[in-house]
């Protein structure tokens, strides 16, 4: 089990610098659209403390 776990990781580390390789603008611009999720979601975190606070 812990053996595929690893080949698992290297596959997708494989194809992560594949893609960044072949593709850094496609790559730019997903580790944007991330970037914004998360600052979206901690965003509404921070709202919905507030709320509750008040």
């Amino acid at each position: 089990m812990v053996q595929t776990k690893k080949i698992g990781l290297y596959v997708v580390i494989v194809f992560v610098l594949y893609t960044i390789i072949t593709s850094p603008d496609r790559a730019a611009d997903l580790v944007q659209v991330g970037f914004e999720g998360i600052s979206s979601a901690a965003h509404g975190v921070g709202e919905f403390m507030t709320q509750l606070v008040n």
